[in-house]
């Protein structure tokens, strides 16, 4: 049977695979090789794919994936803490974009309410691009990652209203005041339903979903309740990519978060992909060569701008300069609900056939340039630095309201204060060790001064920052953020600033170990070796091995900065010395029954380590604790005995003794999918 579809799928696919691996070979990036690919198999390409409708409706289930997935990797708890960012910074974004925008349109000399329009469109941000790229260089933790998401997320939300303001831009409707109230009750019940579902509905279905033991079960029911919910949010007029992500967030509050998220995201690439193709689908080269100076100048306009709105808007909420940076060049191309927008527009004829062709042609170069101004934006940012500009602007304090820390000595110095940073204050509070904090996120700092933590607010990047730390004077500095361009700036400059403190970082990228202990680090922690080697000491001590040899082990690898973790190939002497060779070896937990023979009876009388070959390492009773009994301790009902013997021996004596034996460290099973 002949699959139209299906023809296309593999023409893509294996497009994609071409186009991609030419672009790493090259250094591009894979999204760039998407949009390539869909230029070149679309209709105004090469023409080899016929069905670009079904193409597109996948595209949206990529969407929808990529937002869900975010969704889950987020929570609601993240998403109120960058309020700020997403009811502040996307209405100036919006605002001072269209603004912008509009008064360009009106001085080329189209009448305002086409140039208003135009502002909409362009005052859109791509989130499927955007997201996928900070995701890929794990950014959205970071300072800029957070005012970019939160714009986003905003930018989702008001794409409703100016569907609904379209008419009236076109005098082409009336009564849109009921419509825009009907909206406003929608939106809060959609707020309402969140609530209740994460905190209620999402973990019972879970509950009983997982109980099933069904992998099957599991991943059709997440991919249904994201579904389900970005078709709910689209039924009543918002978009389907807030409801996805909507929907990631109800999943993020529950205990099957990490079990979600690994059953999806093979699905979110393979039509994330897609979308990308179907984008670059809407190219139309040969327009683009009839005039490419005039499209290249409109789009390198575009890009400006909107990198400067949002970046103003970043600065505006008491971000450093440098996070502005970040955030203004990757927000600065046009969005894919533009695209949606633009047919509303065409439709209601605030804009011709033929503006709107050059309208998707000057969009898609926004988009596949990107990832190139995401990747450029650290080292053009680093160049703006260096421009004679206020202490302010640059480094994010304000001279007038911060005090340096004159009296600290010998201090601990703390950057960044997520998880790490918080544990870290605590455990140094704890054992009066002194510390500042410095940290860039302005809403925590107000907060924490509050609590009477000493922070400060700063991008530690800056010798001005440090210098407020009293850098010079302090004993150790440990680097907890999210940003790894920034850390690597920050270990350089703190390095040139005192040769002498200690440096410890925290990164997550293997890669980067090298280049940290070169630019001065003396401690560089990668969190994925760390939790590994936190796992194989688990494994290793319930093997019984030896505590001397797993921490030389550990200590072995440390030491060699993870080399024999990077090198798989290696093997380590450690490794030969240390023979499992425990087996044969069981340490049970028993339960004393009433009607057991043994009970009432000293360990002496019972002998059970020579008539059985089980020796007896401590009884609990109660809240007593019996290490090493002594030969006249009596067994007494309830007592829980913990054994030693091979697992025949201690089966044997937990017949005796009437109970079942739980071997140590077993906790009981989970219910798991």
């Amino acid at each position: 049977m002949h699959i139209p579809l299906l023809n296309d799928i593999i023409i893509i696919f294996g497009l994609a695979i071409a186009v991609i691996y030419i672009c790493h070979k090259i250094n591009l990036p894979s999204v760039v090789g998407l949009l390539i690919t869909g230029v070149l198999a679309g209709p105004h390409g090469w023409g080899l794919v016929n069905d670009v409708k079904s193409v597109d409706a996948m595209a949206e289930l990529g969407i929808i994936l990529l937002l869900f997935t975010i969704g889950i990797e987020f929570s609601i708890r993240e998403l109120l803490r960058i309020k700020k960012s997403v009811f502040l910074g996307g209405v100036l974004q919006v605002l001072f974009t269209s603004l912008a925008t509009m008064l360009i349109v009106i001085r080329i000399g189209y009448h305002w309410n086409i140039a208003l329009f135009m502002g909409f469109l362009v005052s859109l941000s791509s989130t499927a691009i955007v997201l996928k790229l900070m995701q890929d260089r794990s950014e959205i933790d970071s300072p800029h990652g957070r005012n970019i998401l939160g714009i986003l997320i905003f930018q989702d939300i008001i794409i409703i209203p100016m569907m609904l303001l379209t008419p009236i831009l076109a005098h082409a409707a009336g009564g849109t005041g009921e419509s825009i109230l009907l909206l406003i009750v929608e939106m809060l019940l959609v707020l309402v339903f969140l609530y209740v579902s994460a905190r209620w509905v999402a973990p019972f279905i879970f509950h009983h979903i997982a109980r099933q033991r069904s992998r099957e079960l599991f991943l059709i029911s997440t991919v249904t309740m994201g579904l389900a919910v970005a078709w709910l949010t689209s039924s009543i007029g918002l978009s389907l990519s807030l409801g996805a992500f909507l929907a990631g967030l109800i999943i993020s509050e529950s205990e099957y978060n990490h079990q979600a998220l690994v059953s999806i995201l093979p699905f979110r690439d393979v039509f994330t992909s897609i979308f990308f193709v179907s984008v670059g689908m809407l190219f139309n080269a040969a327009e683009f060569l009839h005039n490419p100076l005039a499209l290249a100048g409109a789009a390198l306009l575009i890009l400006v701008v909107k990198a400067i709105a949002a970046g103003g808007v970043v600065l505006s909420l008491g971000f450093p300069l440098r996070t502005a940076i970040l955030a203004g060049l990757a927000l600065n191309q046009v969005g894919e609900f533009s695209f949606i927008l633009s047919r509303v527009g065409l439709e209601y004829q605030l804009l011709s056939q033929e503006f709107y062709q050059l309208f998707i042609i000057v969009s898609v170069l926004t988009m596949a340039l990107t990832p190139f101004s995401i990747g450029l934006s650290p080292r053009l940012a680093q160049a703006l630095l260096r421009l004679p500009l206020p202490a302010k602007t640059r480094t994010g304090i304000d001279q007038h309201l911060e005090s340096p820390h004159e009296h600290l000595n010998d201090h601990l110095v703390i950057i960044g204060f997520g998880i790490n940073g918080r544990n870290l204050a605590r455990a140094a509070s704890a054992t009066n060790i002194p510390y500042v904090i410095i940290e860039m996120n302005p809403d925590v700092v107000k907060q924490e001064r509050c609590n009477g933590e000493p922070i400060f607010f700063g991008d530690a990047i800056h010798p001005e920052v440090l210098q407020q730390a009293n850098i010079d004077t302090a004993r150790v500095v440990v680097v907890a953020i999210s940003d790894a361009a920034a850390t690597n700036r920050i270990v350089d400059m703190i390095h040139r600033t005192n040769p002498q403190v200690h440096i410890i970082v925290r990164t997550r990228y293997v890669q980067d170990i090298g280049e940290l202990y070169s630019l001065g680090a003396h401690d560089v922690i990668p969190e994925e070796f760390e939790t590994s080697i936190e796992i194989f000491t688990l494994v290793l001590k319930k093997y019984l091995i030896p505590k001397v040899d797993i921490d030389g082990f550990v200590a072995e690898i440390r030491a060699d900065g993870y080399e024999m973790l990077r090198s798989m190939s290696r093997k380590s002497p450690t490794f030969h010395d240390i023979k499992l060779h425990c087996h044969d070896a069981e340490i049970a937990n028993i339960r004393v029954e009433g009607s057991s023979v043994l009970v009432n009876q000293t360990l002496a009388d019972i002998d059970l380590r020579n008539r059985y070959g089980v020796s007896v390492l401590l009884i609990q009773r109660g809240n007593e604790t019996i290490i090493n009994p002594a030969a006249d301790t009596v067994l007494q009902p309830e007592d829980q005995a913990v054994l030693l013997g091979t697992p025949d021996c201690v089966s044997q004596v937990t017949r005796l003794l009437g109970a079942s034996a739980t071997p140590m460290g077993t906790r009981p099973r989970l219910e798991a999918v």
